[in-house]
Order: structure tokens, then C-alpha cells, then sequence
């Protein structure tokens, strides 16, 4: 048996991306070049750029290739701060919740470490979401002094969806910038850039069917920004090195799958999640943290007196693959910062899984999964209680 239950952490190819991936890498040239094979390469690149803009109410020209979600995410709030605190420099403030992914935390946190920006954490509530008021109160308690926010669209671990649209109004309104990392929810959610209100988003292809190693920022084309990468002026002077066609062509192809296929996956997998959600209900000392109204398929629980690592790695002893809720640095366990943020302590924190289900999935899947956990979850507690990993 061999079940897989990490789609949020990346989903197969689909085969409509690795179709169009074979015949790019079929045909040499170089986008950039000005012959025949060059012109060919640019139109496919420009052809799949269309098609990305198309399915997230972007324009083309607002869409730039990135090697995946986390430089698209260091390119913004890099890009747009640097961009920011050079037109005024009393715009030092950069704001970001509690849940974001490592690829905003970690950058903002550079910013606060090497390039003097004061990096304010907005709080979340147990469902992992951005109260506005909070956002409003920061903007106005320092009008001028922002130089970007930056808020996930949905959380990558437990699913909250945030309010967007209201946090981008808001923070037009003091005409300051709002980025936001989609890279969980594009794809499985309907997103639309324009919309939104937003000056900025990260997408990658990998969450949606299409390959790793290349996603984009869409970028407003009045939002200033300064690049990362230097070189050829690549995608509008912002990030230079000869695009990835091939790549490109394979996130549009699996893109437009996802979009058109979003209603029918989006309720199957739904659907699979109750049918997870029932069969834990009859486990001991389980607790849900996802939510109904998060991202489709996504079933985050907690795990009383277990090690999430350790029953992390039973259960893929049986052929099951899922994520723990916790990260390991160095060999010692650490509580998700998401989990803590959203007022779960340590323990239950570092006793979580997340099952992400996929459109691949069966129901088959779900009851091997739910006859696996009734088999592991006792010698976990065990392995708890002993110390043993």
C-alpha cells in the first residue's frame, strides 16, 4: 500500500504540463534569440504567459517568472522595500502576520537584521486568521513609515483563508503596498489578482499539477521594485536569466487543468476530507485545527501525547505519506510557529499532522489511511512517553 497525502506540499504532474514540457524541450532556442527558434521559444513563452495571467485576472505584462514561489516571494518583499525605503526613507516599517511561510518570514526578518527595517508581526486568532482592525491600527498609528505588508492568501499548514480583499483595501487606503503568498491557494481556490486589490502575489506551479522549480510573482506595473538578480533585463529588467520555456509552458498547461477542473476536485476532495474527518472522530484524543472553510482536502489535527515526528514516520512505515506539523532543526523538534500563533501549545503543537488530499485520491485511500492510524497512533504514544523517535 502506498498512499500519499501531502499534496500540499507538492502534487504530480499532470499530464496536459508534461505534455507541453516534452515539445518545448523538443525544439531548441533561446527566447531571447532573434532567429526562428528564438522567435518560436518567445511566442511559447509569451503563449503561456497569456494563459497564467488569464487564469488568475492578471495582465500578462504583470506576470514574471521566478525560479518557484520562494524567490517570487524574496522578490517582493526584497524588491519592494528596497523600491519603497529609496523613494522615502522614513519607510522602514514592514508588516506580516504570524502564519506566513518561511519563504516571507525569513527574508522580512533579513531585512529587520541587514538593511534596518522594523518588522511588525500582526497576531492571528485560533483559526490562524488577520483580524483588519489590527492591520488598520498599524497603518494608522504610523502613516508614511510602511513600506510593504505582506499576508498569505491561505495558510500552507492549517488551510485559513484570509481576508484579502479587505486587507488590500485597507491598506490602499494609505496607499501603502500588500503582497500576498498564494502559493497555496492558486489553483484551488478562485483567484483573481485584479480583483483582489493586491500590488503584488507569489504563485507556484508545483501546487497545482505543474513542475517544480519555476513559479511567478505577478507585479503590478505601477508598484515599484527593485531586482534581485542582475544580468539581461529578463522579465521587466526584474529577475534576468534566459527564461525557463519549457517550464513556463508546463505551469500554464497544469494552471488552466486546475482552474477548469477546480469546482469538480475542489468537491471530491471535500467530500474525502469528511469521510478523514468521520474516522478520526472515533480516535481518542484527536483535535481538528482545519477548517471547513479553508483550502479543499486540507485535514490538520492534533494528536494527544504523541510525537507528530514519530507518527510521522510509523505511518510512512505503512505506506502512508503525509507532514508533520512540526519542523526538525538540528535534530531537536520544534513546535510550528503557525500552531503557537494560533494560541495551541507546544505539546499539541508538536503532536500534529496535516493530511492534504489530492485529485488523485481515492476513498480507497482515505479508509487505509484511517485503518493505518488505528494501528500506529498507541506505539506513538509509546514512543512519547519513552523518548524514543
Amino acid at each position: 500500500m502506498s498512499v500519499y497525502l501531502d499534496n500540499a506540499a507538492s502534487t504530480a504532474l499532470v499530464p496536459e504540463a508534461l505534455a507541453a514540457m516534452s515539445d518545448a524541450w523538443s525544439r531548441p532556442g533561446n527566447p531571447m534569440s532573434l532567429h526562428d527558434a528564438g522567435r518560436r521559444a518567445r511566442r511559447l513563452l509569451e503563449e503561456s504567459r497569456e494563459k497564467i495571467a488569464g487564469c488568475i485576472g492578471a495582465r500578462p505584462s504583470e506576470v514574471i517568472f521566478t525560479g518557484g514561489g520562494t524567490e517570487a516571494d524574496n522578490l517582493a518583499l526584497k524588491g519592494i522595500y528596497r523600491a519603497r525605503r529609496a523613494d522615502d526613507e522614513r519607510r522602514r516599517r514592514l508588516v506580516i502576520s504570524a502564519v506566513e511561510h518561511h519563504a516571507v518570514l525569513d527574508p522580512a526578518q533579513w531585512l529587520a537584521d541587514h538593511e534596518d527595517a522594523d518588522l511588525v508581526i500582526l497576531p492571528v486568532d485560533r483559526r490562524g486568521r488577520v483580524d483588519p482592525a489590527d492591520l488598520r491600527n498599524e497603518l494608522a498609528a504610523h502613516p508614511g513609515e510602511v513600506a510593504l505588508v505582506s499576508v498569505m492568501w491561505a495558510n500552507n499548514e492549517v488551510g485559513t483563508v484570509q481576508p484579502i480583499a479587505e486587507l488590500a483595501a485597507l491598506a490602499r487606503e494609505f496607499d501603502v503596498p500588500l503582497h500576498s503568498d498564494a502559493v497555496a491557494a492558486v489553483g484551488h481556490l478562485p483567484v483573481d489578482y485584479a480583483a483582489s486589490g493586491l500590488s503584488a502575489m507569489s504563485l507556484a506551479a508545483h501546487k497545482f499539477g505543474g513542475p517544480q522549480g519555476i513559479g511567478a510573482l505577478v507585479l503590478g506595473r505601477d508598484v515599484a521594485a527593485q531586482p534581485l538578480v542582475h544580468g539581461g533585463g529578463h522579465e521587466r529588467d526584474l529577475r534576468s536569466g534566459t527564461p525557463d520555456v519549457a517550464g513556463a509552458a508546463g505551469m500554464a498547461a497544469a494552471l488552466q487543468v486546475a482552474v477548469d477542473c477546480m469546482d469538480r476536485n475542489a468537491a471530491a476532495a471535500d467530500a474525502l476530507r469528511d469521510r478523514l474527518l468521520s474516522a478520526l472522530a472515533g480516535l481518542d484524543g484527536t483535535v481538528v485545527n482545519s477548517g471547513p472553510d479553508g483550502l479543499p482536502g486540507v485535514v490538520h489535527v492534533s494528536f494527544d501525547r504523541c510525537e507528530g515526528d514519530s507518527l510521522l514516520m510509523l505511518l510512512d512505515a505503512q505506506g502512508v505519506q503525509c507532514s508533520t506539523g512540526s519542523a526538525c532543526t538540528a535534530g531537536v523538534a520544534s513546535a510550528s510557529h503557525v500552531l503557537l500563533a494560533m494560541g495551541m501549545d507546544r505539546a499539541a503543537a508538536r503532536g500534529s499532522l496535516r493530511f492534504s488530499i489530492g485529485a488523485d485520491n481515492t476513498a480507497d485511500d482515505i479508509d487505509a489511511v484511517a485503518g493505518a492510524l488505528t494501528q500506529v497512533i498507541d506505539r506513538a504514544r509509546a514512543a512519547g512517553l519513552t523518548g524514543v523517535r
